[in-house]
């Protein structure tokens, strides 16, 4: 996984973020158990306490559960993730076309952007 963390928000929300990132593209699957709290803390080079807390973020959301001894798992709630995800990227997407039109693209100039930039990338 990759860790790019910045100063600009919280470390525990972009730690969750990074592991539901993982969970989204299948790295973690539905059901599947996550590494210790240790294990993903030395990964990222953060203090334990700080991955817990992510660990926790997600587990208010829904998307992570705890088994007592056993560890934390990845829900088998596929809707739950497939919300989440969409979320995520809407989330993406409004940033975006904030800083287009403060750049100050019109909409349909957004839209032509973005198709030629797929149609550059799907030549590669």
């Amino acid at each position: 996984m990759k860790w790019n963390l910045s100063n600009d928000r919280p470390i525990y929300l972009q730690l969750s973020e990074v592991v539901f990132q993982a969970i989204a593209v299948g790295k973690y699957p539905a059901g599947s158990r996550l590494p210790s709290v240790r294990e993903l803390a030395a990964e990222a080079g953060v203090n334990p306490n700080t991955m817990q807390r992510a660990l926790a973020e997600l587990e208010r959301e829904g998307l992570l559960y705890s088994q007592r001894t056993a560890g934390r798992f990845v829900t088998d709630e596929m809707e739950r993730i497939r919300g989440k995800r969409k979320e995520l990227a809407m989330d993406q997407v409004q940033s975006f076309l904030s800083t287009m039109k403060d750049m100050g693209y019109t909409a349909e100039e957004t839209v032509e952007l973005i198709r030629q930039a797929i149609g550059e990338e799907e030549k590669k």
